[in-house]
């Protein structure tokens, strides 16, 4: 089984299920996971969890993203995109200065009314199917937060932006929110997601080039290395009638993350970020029964490790998971095991 993330860059047309559906089809794992809803026809990064790594989904849901949207102003549609029904057209008399500014107003925090067409439920329904059944139910609004806004190319009625923001924040309604304070309306034009959870666009691979890593390493591109210095294959070792040649993976072998390095990020790649401690051997018992442990355990242990989480590997450098200090029992106890 693979163990890891994959940067996924999704394409116009897939949902975020439809991506796992066909991972699942091309690696033949059933363990798989997403991080995080993009809509149909938006585009970009979309990490990807992979059998132990699922454990940490909704840790990596929490990330704040970078997006790249185009704003169209004077028109406003029930979805709050240009999929959706227009509902009002208006011109657009601001001038670009004060659309510049109105923009970057909603820079900080700001309570936003989730759209009908989300994935939200409510009574445990999803908004988006009663939406299309034409109900609409009162929404409460959400605290998103808004790091930045770069302007990157302003021509009224269209503005195309980079967005830095908190999980949950809707960029159709931003863009919705937007057309609201200039007067004129306006909604989403097209979406790409450039960052999320540490993975960015230029790494991104479409399932079309997944697909094709995958079939060339199944036809026999490459073994691991443990398996390549263990032994010989012996003329008598034979699979459907045919020698195994040296050096290539079984097509019928499971693969793990250590056949596709140059695709899959081993799990604490997403964590790299937090301070990495160790537990001596003899503790490594009481690590992998998920116990709570001592500082005294841990080699290269620093007081202020209290202050934040980080990660901690066995001895022999396996990562066994998120673990934070907690003062009212003066140890370490875990955030996510991943052993």
């Amino acid at each position: 089984m693979i163990n890891g993330i994959i940067n996924v860059y999704k394409e116009k047309g897939f949902t975020s299920h439809d991506v796992v559906a066909k991972l699942r089809g091309i690696l033949r794992q059933k363990k798989i996971g997403h991080t995080g809803t993009l809509d149909p026809e938006a585009e970009g990064v979309l990490p990807v969890c992979l059998g132990k790594a699922t454990r940490v989904c909704d840790m990596l849901t929490e990330k704040d993203k970078v997006y790249e949207a185009q704003l169209l102003l004077g028109t406003a549609t029930d979805t709050q995109d240009t999929t959706g029904t227009v509902q009002s057209r208006r011109p657009v008399t601001c001038s670009q200065e004060e659309a510049e500014k109105a923009i970057l107003s909603f820079v900080g925090e700001y309570d936003q009314l989730p759209p009908m067409y989300s994935a939200l439920k409510v009574n445990g329904k999803k908004l988006c199917d009663l939406a299309r059944a034409g109900i609409e139910v009162e929404r409460k609004p959400r605290t998103v937060t808004i790091f930045s806004i770069r302007i990157l190319e302003l021509s009224l009625p269209r503005v195309r932006m980079e967005v830095h923001c908190s999980k949950g924040t809707y960029i159709r309604t931003l863009c919705h929110d937007i057309g609201e304070a200039l007067g004129c309306g306006g909604c989403m034009e097209s979406l790409l997601r450039t960052r999320a959870a540490g993975f960015v666009l230029e790494d991104a691979r479409k399932l079309g080039e997944i697909e094709e890593l995958v079939h060339s390493v199944r036809a026999g591109g490459r073994i691991q290395p443990e398996e390549r210095a263990g032994s010989q294959v012996q003329p008598e070792e034979k699979a459907g009638g045919r020698i195994q040649p040296e050096n290539t993976v079984s097509s019928q072998r499971e693969l793990t993350e250590e056949d596709l390095p140059e695709l899959v990020k081993h799990t604490d790649y997403v964590f790299r970020q937090y301070p990495e401690v160790s537990v001596k051997p003899e503790f490594r018992k009481l690590l992998l029964n998920g116990n709570p442990l001592k500082p005294q355990w841990m080699t290269a242990w620093k007081p202020e490790y209290q202050e934040t989480v980080f990660r901690v590997y066995d001895e022999c450098g396996v990562f066994t998971g998120i673990y934070q200090w907690e003062e009212s029992r003066k140890d370490i106890r875990p955030v996510k095991i991943l052993r």
